[in-house]
């Protein structure tokens, strides 16, 4: 399993817009992928919106959100779990 977290820090008046656009747009794009597991969007008091999506292997990458939403570029990580 990897976890891909997905971040964008939007500009002050476009979160919502930019929430909007993530879960009507970004994310249809490959919830019916089959290595898709599951994906949970978050908002911040910062105006930073982050996706944690699951995937079995080869996490796809988010499309390019709308520029004038973002205050900075997105930026994603990926992790695996770590046996304890």
């Amino acid at each position: 399993m990897i976890v891909r977290m997905w971040e964008a820090r939007a500009e002050p008046y476009a979160l919502a817009d930019l929430v909007t656009w993530v879960c009507d747009s970004a994310l249809p794009e490959f919830e019916h992928d089959p290595l898709h597991v599951s994906s949970e969007v978050f908002s911040s008091t910062d105006h930073r919106v982050v996706v944690i999506s699951k995937w079995r292997s080869s996490p796809r990458p988010l499309p390019d959100p709308p520029v004038m939403l973002l205050a900075r570029q997105p930026h994603s990580w990926d992790f695996t779990q770590v046996d304890r």
